[in-house]
């Protein structure tokens, strides 16, 4: 693999240039990265403003392709056809490249996905979600979850370190998702506890401002708070981290659960609630949303 004198790789590709892969883009470009830029709406890559926008996802065929997708089937529909990396790699004469996932997938189907493509391609598949949100992206502070073959995570760290500020290996491909299952646990809680809370003092007639600044400054503190307690006492709920997604993230916990033979009644609960929320018609809301439904 090429690597700059910084030791940083030199052929690198951002696929799904959203609310997280643009900030991602812009810290990579900053750091003098040069860097092939794909997405499906080609006018939200070009408002980066840096690295080179191409047309079709072969186009964008480098030794490092970060994917920044919601799910893993829009990860691999990238992969096929003349139009997909498959065929750019062949053309490029690629052999072994880096298949980083960013986005929150199943550890189950990611694990199977992973050994499917080394052996039918030796491409390597990295997964390697991502929690920090939006803020987290553009401050270039965001948790990396990573699992996936040791050599290939170590070619991969240094361009981790330009956007996360906690990198931390697992295991083999599968086992960064399971953490962000881990986290997707505490935040889909955290977030509903506190809209409980919201909900509870606004039925009570309370200032919310105030109760915000109580629960910032005691033991109910957290990242979520820090980032979305203004969402209840604006009441805005427009754009951010789905409920839709939220589900999905929820539905891989109660997979990999299955899986390890564990029941998880907290998780079970939380995702029984987000079903209602979108069963209201709010799957497009911010998670904070759910505040909505405990209030109907």
């Amino acid at each position: 693999m090429d690597v700059s004198s910084s030791g940083l790789p030199a052929s690198v590709a951002l696929l799904g240039t959203g609310p997280m892969g643009a900030p991602i883009a812009r810290n990579i470009i900053a750091a003098g990265v040069p860097l092939a830029l794909w997405n499906r709406t080609p006018e939200k890559a070009q408002a980066i403003g840096g690295g080179t926008v191409v047309a079709r996802p072969a186009d964008a065929a480098s030794e490092i392709v970060l994917t920044v997708l919601p799910d893993l089937p829009q990860v691999a529909a990238l992969l096929y056809g003349e139009e997909g990396l498959l065929a750019g790699w062949k053309t490029a004469g690629i052999e072994h490249p880096i298949l980083v996932i960013h986005g929150t997938v199943s550890p189950v189907a990611v694990a199977e996905f992973a050994d499917d493509c080394r052996r039918n391609w030796g491409l390597t598949v990295v997964d390697a979600p991502l929690s920090g949100g939006t803020i987290g992206a553009a401050e270039g502070r965001l948790s990396i979850m990573v699992g996936g073959p040791h050599d290939a995570v170590e070619s991969v760290g240094p361009l981790f370190a330009l956007y996360g500020s906690t990198v931390l290996w697992f295991g083999e491909t599968g086992a960064g998702s399971t953490v962000k299952a881990c986290n997707q646990i505490v935040v889909a809680a955290t977030v509903t506890a506190l809209a409980e809370a919201m909900a509870l003092a606004s039925s009570a007639g309370l200032d919310l401002e105030n109760v915000h600044s109580v629960l910032s400054g005691g033991l109910a503190n957290s990242e979520v708070l820090a980032q979305k307690g203004r969402r209840w006492i604006d009441q805005d709920f427009g754009g951010g981290g789905s409920a839709k997604n939220q589900l999905k993230d929820l539905r891989f916990i109660t997979e990999i659960a299955g899986h390890k033979g564990l029941k998880l009644p907290l998780a079970a609960c939380l995702e029984s609630s987000f079903e209602d929320m979108i069963a209201a018609g709010d799957g497009d809301l911010d998670h904070t949303g759910i505040y909505r439904t405990i209030l109907t």
